[in-house]
């Protein structure tokens, strides 16, 4: 049964560990950066994150995990932020420990704050930001970038976050990438992301890519950048500097190498 004391035990003996997954650049397929996510293995195997994160969640763990992957993010790729000044790295952030204090502390305490033009925090899809959370978006160092993740078109409660706070990026959730296809080629959600790129200067990511003709119908909508299996699994930092660096040297119309789930 997994727990939050389980979840504290296994940080302890080390069972953590994290992955890298790609953001690549629709325009020229180049790596843009990546996204950095936590894997669990324990003794019995690995330990789907969409078991252990929800547990984690408005509990003390939730921080604890948070601030182990800042450092963690920090030891694997801070040399390789440092020399690609012009790459990122985003790690997911829960809402409810925004605005709390411990995020920035940590990132000051470590050094992680010295990259922070190269950071992305995404804010996780459960929950809201609340008002201090959104105050704290605010009024961070606007080399900071925030991203609300998994968006949708669903509903407002999102909708009004965007238009409170200093969201730098959205990132499309895969329900919506899913639905393009050739018997779909346009639906109804492109239009609006087409009217929100012409009026704002908002970044757009869509996750769960898996079709070239998903990747260009996004394209044609404007979408910047995209994650997902067309491109490229979560892999390890080694395989993931080895990713950005091949891509950086592709030519025009050169197919992507990709990295396909084992």
């Amino acid at each position: 049964m997994i727990t939050p004391d389980t979840m504290r035990a296994g940080l302890d003996r080390g069972e953590f560990f994290l992955e890298y997954l790609p953001t690549v650049s629709l325009t020229d397929r180049r790596c843009t950066g990546g996204e950095a996510l936590i894997r669990w293995r324990r003794a019995t195997g690995i330990v789907p994150p969409g078991d252990f994160i929800p547990v984690a969640e408005n509990t003390p763990v939730s921080g604890l995990i948070t601030y182990w992957v800042m450092d963690n993010l920090l030891a694997e790729m801070g040399d390789w932020l440092r020399a690609n000044r012009d790459a990122h790295i985003s790690f997911n952030v829960p809402p409810e420990i925004v605005g709390r204090g411990g995020l920035e502390y940590s990132a000051k305490k470590s050094g992680f704050w010295e990259l922070r033009s190269q950071v992305v925090v995404e804010i996780t899809e459960r929950g809201l930001l609340d008002l201090l959370g959104i105050e704290t978006i605010n009024s961070w160092d606007k080399d900071i970038r925030f991203a609300l993740d998994d968006f949708t078109f669903a509903g407002g409660a999102k909708l009004a976050v965007l238009s409170r706070s200093n969201i730098n990026i959205i990132k499309l959730d895969m329900s919506l990438v899913s639905q393009i296809s050739p018997q779909r080629p346009a639906p109804e959600w492109l239009g609006g992301i087409t009217a929100l790129l012409q009026s704002s200067r908002l970044e757009i990511i869509a996750e769960g890519v898996e079709t070239e003709h998903q990747a260009l119908t996004l394209r044609r909508a404007g979408v910047q950048n995209a994650q997902g299996f067309l491109f490229s699994r979560p892999i390890p930092a080694a395989a993931f500097i080895a990713y950005h660096r091949e891509t950086q040297h592709l030519r025009p119309n050169q197919p992507l190498r990709q990295v396909r789930p084992a």
